[in-house]
């Protein structure tokens, strides 16, 4: 009976929930990646560079922050609803991206920049061409466990009324219902799943073109 009434939750507003959850992770994820990236190139420039130390020990401090607590500060602040969810959201994935870039880039061997400076290329081009090629695995990398964090967070998102499939899940186990939750949960696991690896195809074909 269990089972049966999972399926029929699933058919009444299931699919509702998951376009509602997938909304939420593409549109958090497509503003971290954004902004991640803005933030941690520009950490390694001129003049920004200076305060690199003091950002990466904000990112590494801010990492350790429950999502839990991310989603319930912009209670307050923002009410509830789908753009306080998203806010908390963006900010709560931007961490692993901005840290992986900023790692990715201080991390290439300054002899090969160098030796790229060296032939005559110009900043511009020693950036797209040398830099970003060697440091795309592991900006990449960030994402995918940026993307992996945001569908999890986004489950409790729907504590602020944000929908989702959190509301399936919560539903479950408020009423004893464990198949509504492992429904839920389920379909959050394959979002994840389907996002980290179509994430890693999309970074191996663009590092199979780099180095064509």
């Amino acid at each position: 009976m269990d089972i049966q009434e999972a399926f029929e939750v699933l058919n009444q507003q299931g699919w509702k929930l998951l376009v509602q959850h997938l909304k939420l992770v593409g549109i958090s994820l497509s503003l971290s990646i954004i902004i991640a990236l803005v933030l941690g190139i520009s950490v390694t420039r001129y003049p920004f560079n200076k305060w690199m130390p003091q950002i990466v020990s904000f990112l590494n401090a801010a990492q350790g922050v429950p999502s839990l607590a991310v989603v319930a500060i912009f209670l307050p602040i923002m009410g509830v609803g789908v753009l306080p969810a998203i806010v908390a959201l963006t900010l709560y994935g931007l961490l692993p991206i901005a840290r992986n870039t900023i790692a990715g880039i201080e991390g290439i061997d300054p002899d090969i920049l160098e030796a790229a400076k060296g032939m005559g290329m110009p900043s511009r081009d020693v950036f797209w061409k040398v830099e970003l090629p060697l440091a795309l695995p592991v900006i990449i990398a960030g994402i995918q466990t940026s993307a992996v964090l945001i569908v999890g967070t986004a489950i409790i998102a729907d504590l602020i009324g944000a929908g989702g499939l959190g509301r399936l899940i919560f539903t479950g186990i408020n009423h004893y219902k464990p198949f509504i939750t492992l429904l839920g949960s389920l379909m959050a696991a394959g979002i994840a799943i389907i996002l980290d690896q179509g994430i890693g195809f999309i970074q191996r074909r663009l590092t199979s073109a780099y180095r064509d």
